[in-house]
């Protein structure tokens, strides 16, 4: 591709300017290389890594390692790799009682929850499902949130923000029902969200759930259980999320 630059203007300037939106840098789609874009661009170049695993030259040109970084962004290894076992300051805001699940998540994940002996088995899971009455076997990852909320909660059902279940998307339905999706278009995912996906077919009933870990730069991190066999971190880019139903945050 040709090299773009600031004073530059058509519609390759446009594309740009939309890989930059799918980031969540705040550039207006106008064409032109303005002051915006190039601020935008340096700065995701001050942030991630090109194909090779090297640091972007920080020019606020956009050529093609810039271009390829931008479609396949990789967090540059500077700022340090993810420590998903660190609660996430305070400055990044949350819900009191999220924040405080996520810690119990963490504190899960430190320990090594998760399956032992088999698919859905081991003393972990029974331990989640347990206060929904049914055995191991079953999926977990809703059982794990609500486990989270309810020591949060100080271990009584009746304080927690909403109703234990093993449901993925039964969580999520509740959070809707009381208003607590929140709108990606004014808001971020904060520590302590609930962050879920359907599964199968969106009709099907099926999902998955997690918590946010924190939001930086474009990527979700996340805490999620039956994802993987243990308690762990993923990270999403927040605007390329497959079977994604959102975010939702306790407002009480």
């Amino acid at each position: 591709m040709a090299l773009l630059k600031k004073g530059d203007t058509g519609q390759a300037v446009k594309d740009l300017q939309l890989l930059l939106q799918e980031l969540d840098y705040n550039v207006p789609i106008t064409g032109i290389y303005d002051t915006a874009t190039y601020n935008a661009v340096l700065n995701f170049q001050a942030r991630h890594l090109d194909i090779h695993g090297n640091p972007l030259s920080l020019d606020g040109k956009t050529g093609d390692l810039t271009m390829w970084a931008l479609r396949n962004p990789r967090p540059k290894a500077a700022t340090g790799a993810i420590d998903y076992s660190v609660m996430p300051d305070v400055s990044m805001g949350g819900s009191e009682i999220g924040r405080a699940a996520l810690k119990i998540a963490l504190d899960e994940l430190k320990a090594g929850a998760g399956e032992v002996g088999g698919n859905n088995m081991g003393e972990w899971v029974r331990k989640y499902l347990a206060p929904t009455g049914l055995a191991e076997g079953n999926s977990w990852c809703a059982a794990f949130v609500s486990w989270c909320f309810l020591q949060a909660a100080g271990g009584n059902k009746a304080n927690m923000p909403f109703s234990y279940s093993a449901g993925a998307r039964n969580i999520f339905n509740q959070y809707k029902t009381k208003g607590w999706i929140i709108d990606n278009s004014t808001d971020i995912p904060k520590p302590g969200d609930i962050v879920a996906w359907w599964r199968v077919s969106f009709p099907s009933g099926f999902g998955h759930i997690g918590f946010v870990h924190h939001f930086a730069d474009g990527f979700v991190y996340t805490i999620e259980g039956n994802k993987a066999s243990s308690v762990a971190g993923f990270s999403y880019v927040k605007t390329r999320m497959d079977k994604f139903l959102g975010f939702g945050r306790v407002k009480i």
